[in-house]
């Protein structure tokens, strides 16, 4: 039986320990991005990896096309095709939503962050559910472009490479959401959102 909001009230089985407000969420990222384990390790060991492969193809490619060819594929690689993920990332976050039959499912930006996301008004979210939507984008694009780049010409193995980079750096906020759950794995984490208050409320099921 799935709970609902109402039963989170019951203070004999839960206790309500972080509130996140949608107009916080860049302190929010920066603060469990800060915190040392083995979540942040792996964000930052595959920033830094991804970043190495692009520079080594930046080696590799010297000399061969033209600067103006190799300009426009860094634009691509670095503003164009990040920009345009955007949609299919975001979608990819919805996806587990979907399959738990979730209906009330919000998308939303916050520019003066350069935040995106996509969230369930008003339903309880489980730890393993949170878990698959914070992860689904990053393990998805970052597995096609590495195919990508594996298989395709030199300039496009730069542009590519580049955009490895700056998506994983767009899986930030995904990597802090994953943080808080891992800091409190010894704890049955519970979460819902209210999109109109814009506002996260997590709770610990005893």
């Amino acid at each position: 039986m799935k709970l609902r909001i109402e039963d989170l009230d019951d203070e004999s089985r839960f206790r309500h320990i972080l509130t996140v407000s949608y107009n916080d969420i860049a302190p929010f990222v920066f603060d469990y991005l800060r915190r040392k384990t083995a979540v942040t390790l792996t964000f930052w060991s595959f920033c830094l990896v991804f970043l190495g492969l692009a520079l080594i193809i930046r080696i590799n490619i010297s000399g061969y096309f033209a600067w103006a060819k190799i300009f426009s594929h860094t634009l691509l690689g670095t503003i164009l095709l990040p920009v345009a993920v955007v949609p299919l990332h975001e979608f990819m976050h919805a996806i587990p939503f979907l399959a738990t039959g979730a209906k009330n499912i919000r998308a939303g930006m916050d520019l003066r962050q350069f935040i995106f996301y996509v969230t369930v008004h008003r339903q309880v979210i489980s730890r393993g559910t949170f878990i698959i939507v914070a992860s689904i984008p990053f393990i998805v694009v970052s597995a096609v472009l590495l195919f990508l780049i594996y298989n395709l010409p030199g300039l496009w193995k730069w542009s590519l490479s580049l955009f490895l980079f700056v998506h994983t750096t767009m899986c930030a906020g995904d990597f802090a959401m994953l943080n808080l759950y891992f800091i409190n794995r010894k704890k049955k984490i519970l979460s819902w959102d209210d999109a109109d208050k814009k506002e996260a409320y997590f709770y610990e099921e005893f």
